[in-house]
């Protein structure tokens, strides 16, 4: 139950902390808490072995608010009793009673130190098996009566919180763990009741080997461990002495620790002093299941941390190693585990249920929609979301049907976290849809990758090794950062984001000309223009430098991949009124691109009416201007207006600009058109390949039946195509060199065809796709030759 939802107002409204998804992670910790009884209950599993393999871990991270916290209560009540178990989840293989939960949230508001962390596990199994474990109880009471002296442990269980329905059985465990140990040693009554020389007697017997001693306490480190200063030091080695009388419980009351450290972000520090003890607790205690959920990963199987931990590297934790550098593959396999989003269908069914009013979802389904688009699958925004629309209907308003929660405040956590570098990186890389390290760290400014590298290590950045760029910012996090003031010391101005906008559009344009000056590459072509006209258009910046180049490189090869949706809505029809244009360069020139690559897909008529829009805000370069009327001189020939289309290209033509030869072409093509053939044929030997000679020649021979030479002509075309890695170009050549040869030779059109459609299949290239379906036509329609 929902107590903040209960007494939101007086209208009673059903609520209920609504659980959905993460069905994956319960089959992970199944599966793994099933090996681990395995593991343990295997002849050759000996809890005093300090050498072996530790698997004994799971490690669940993910951003803030993803609903870590939520999943180690959900677990921890599965584990507790089966009726609690969400009814998605299925049946564990192994018996419920044989596992002791014990849910520890290390936050730094919970005020959860290393010492409180011991006693909430000896509390738990205090409860759960009802008898002292000796030679553990013993040690932790000259622990207490050294650091804790005149303040009672009772007295101190009761003060923190730690008192429970069992929370004073710990102390009478511990008295009378003292005490059995006296009455075995044969030890006056007042020297019993003193923990210390208890245990200084205790160690004397072990030494000198006596059988009921051994019998007490037979841990072959028991003596060492009593003999040591009774310090935190020490107290963080006692967890052996504990995994050992676990061990050697009777059977009916055996029982698995299962430990959920929630909140595990907050024990890191510099120096890692707190992870350090934790660490130690996690390998002294083998026959122990720890489930520990966090912002980031648990690099404890990175070898660098040598020295600031006790066990580090991949043989030491094999599980928590990248899978790249885990060892030979053992029981358990991977060990960490990212929490994902929520889908939207599942962020849905949560609000759907989160609130509810006779029965029905209180939170209609128009702002559910929009909750979930701005949650980004974060639980935590979805509750913070409700308790927005409850504060709201509280004041007696009907929540608007667009409500718009944003939460800055959720994700100031993970600024925390960084270094200074790294949360210039961050806000740095919040600019871009995809970035690699050279990418965020040109971006920053920076020389070095360090803190990009370092950054991109953080659950908040998702990794996609096959994409172009690998590295994508989690959404919600971007949104923030881009939306509101982090209040951080260190926080940007708006110019500090315009010149980062700038060093990322700078960043963009040198991958590209660098790769192109090797590979020229399409795919990063595309990709780049798609970031950079973002970034230019959101930061109005004025000059588009390496865009104007990549949108020429973009025309020229005629394949036409969508690079953005439209900046303003088209209209719906020839004719209609057109909605208002672009207002800043970037704009323009995404307007331009969009309507050349649509042409392919809307009447010419529409091409035209948008080309001459873009060209009337006189926002676009010279030879952008170029550009636009190129097309728009191309679509006014579509529609069979032949002066104006003459006088659009001439105006090309004479600019003698990188589209001059292309222009000339045009109106190579225009005379022929018109029926001037010999002004056509003179215009051939002045084209080159930028006017596509080979093709004009064919598209001249064709028409007048001169098949074989025109077959001819546009098979140079496609060799000419292919030298210049022209894959639109070779195309639509081979598509009309199956177009010609129809009329002829069907036999050879087969193969031609063939051919053509293995080209275009990759491609955006419409009119070319039916000049194919007509060449196939034609070809059914001639009679074959007769087979010799």
């Amino acid at each position: 139950m929902d107590l903040r939802a209960l007494f939101s107002s007086n209208d009673p409204v059903g609520s209920s902390e609504a659980f959905t998804n993460r069905q994956s992670q319960w089959n992970v910790i199944a599966t793994a808490i099933e090996e681990h009884l395995r593991h343990i209950a295997a002849p050759s599993f000996d809890v005093e072995d300090l050498e072996s393999p530790r698997t004994n871990v799971i490690v669940f991270h993910g951003v803030g608010g993803v609903g870590k916290s939520t999943l180690l209560r959900k677990i921890e009540s599965a584990l507790t009793a089966a009726e609690q178990r969400p009814q998605q989840w299925g049946a564990p293989a192994w018996a419920s009673e044989t596992i002791l939960p014990v849910r520890i949230d290390l936050s730094r508001s919970a005020s959860m130190d290393f010492e409180r962390v011991v006693l909430t596990i000896r509390l738990a199994l205090a409860a759960a098996v009802g008898h002292p474990m000796p030679s553990f109880d013993l040690a932790l009471r000259r622990y207490w009566d050294a650091q804790h002296p005149g303040e009672p442990l009772e007295e101190y269980v009761r003060r923190t919180g730690l008192v429970g329905k069992f929370g004073q059985m710990l102390p009478q465990q511990m008295q009378s763990a003292v005490t059995e140990a006296a009455s075995a040693l044969k030890l006056p009554g007042l020297v019993g009741s003193a923990a210390g020389q208890v245990a200084t007697a205790l160690v004397q017997a072990l030494r000198e080997r006596r059988e009921r001693a051994r019998a007490l306490a037979g841990c072959a480190r028991t003596a060492d461990l009593l003999e040591a200063d009774p310090d935190l030091e020490a107290l963080s080695y006692y967890p052996h002495l504990l995994a050992w009388e676990i061990s050697r419980l009777p059977t009916k009351r055996a029982v698995v620790p299962t430990i959920l450290l929630d909140t595990f972000e907050d024990t890191g520090d510099r120096h890692r002093d707190t992870e350090r003890l934790l660490q130690r607790l996690v390998w002294l205690m083998p026959n122990a299941f720890f489930v520990i959920a966090g912002r980031n990963r648990l690099a404890w199987a990175d070898p660098a941390l040598q020295g600031q931990l006790d066990f580090t590297g991949p043989d030491a934790w094999p599980g928590l190693a990248p899978e790249a550098e885990q060892p030979a593959r053992v029981a358990g396999g991977d060990r960490q585990h990212l929490i994902g989003d929520f889908s939207p269908e599942d962020c849905d069914a949560y609000l759907a249920r989160r609130l509810t009013q006779d029965g029905q979802p209180l939170i209609t389904p128009a702002i559910r929609a929009v909750v979930t688009e701005r949650a980004h699958g974060l639980p935590l925004h979805l509750d913070l979301a409700v308790a927005r629309y409850l504060q709201i209907r509280r004041t007696g308003r009907t929540p608007p049907g667009r409500l718009r929660p944003h939460f800055p405040r959720p994700h100031r956590p993970h600024l925390s976290d960084l270094t200074a570098n790294e949360r210039h990186v961050l806000r740095s890389a919040s600019l871009l849809d995809a970035f690699d390290l050279d990418l965020a760290t040109q971006a920053a400014g920076l020389t070095h990758q360090a803190a990009a590298r370092r950054l991109v290590e953080r659950p908040m950045i998702t990794e996609n090794p096959y994409a172009i760029w690998p590295f994508h910012l989690h959404g919600a996090i971007r949104a923030a950062l881009r939306r509101a003031d982090d209040h951080t010391e260190d926080r940007w101005t708006p110019a500090d984001w315009h010149r980062a906008a700038e060093r990322a559009l700078a960043a963009l344009g040198r991958q590209w000309q660098d790769a192109g000056a090797l590979l020229p590459s399409r795919t990063l072509l595309v990709a780049c223009l798609r970031q950079g006209l973002r970034l230019a258009r959101d930061h109005h910046l004025g000059d588009l430098g390496w865009l104007t180049d990549a949108a020429f490189a973009y025309t020229d090869d005629s394949v036409w991949e969508p690079l953005a949706p439209p900046t303003h809505t088209p209209s719906p029809s020839p004719g209609t009124e057109p909605q208002p244009g672009p207002d800043t360069p970037a704009d323009a020139l995404a307007e331009l691109l969009t309507a050349i690559a649509r042409r392919q897909h809307e009447h010419r008529e529409r091409t035209a009416e948008r080309l001459t829009a873009v060209l009337s805000t006189g926002l676009l370069s010279g030879e952008l201007t170029e550009l636009a009327l190129y097309y728009r001189a191309k679509a006014h020939k579509d529609l069979a207006r032949t002066d104006t289309a003459l006088d659009g290209m001439r105006q090309v033509a004479d600019a003698d600009g990188r589209l001059a030869p292309r222009a000339r072409r045009g109106m190579a093509s225009l005379a022929r058109i018109q029926g001037d053939f010999p002004t056509t044929l003179a215009a051939v030997p002045t084209l080159g390949w930028e006017g596509r000679h080979h093709r004009v020649l064919a598209h001249i021979r064709w028409p007048h039946g001169d098949i074989d030479r025109a077959a001819a002509a546009f098979e140079a075309a496609r060799t000419e195509a292919e030298q210049h890695n022209a894959p639109g170009e070779r195309a639509i050549a081979q598509t009309l060199l199956a177009l010609v040869t129809a009329f002829t030779d069907p036999d050879r059109a087969d193969d031609e065809l063939a051919l053509a459609h293995q080209y275009l299949a990759p491609l955006d290239q419409r009119a070319t796709t039916l000049y194919a379906h007509v060449a196939a036509l034609i070809r059914d329609a001639e009679p074959r030759r007769a087979s010799v």
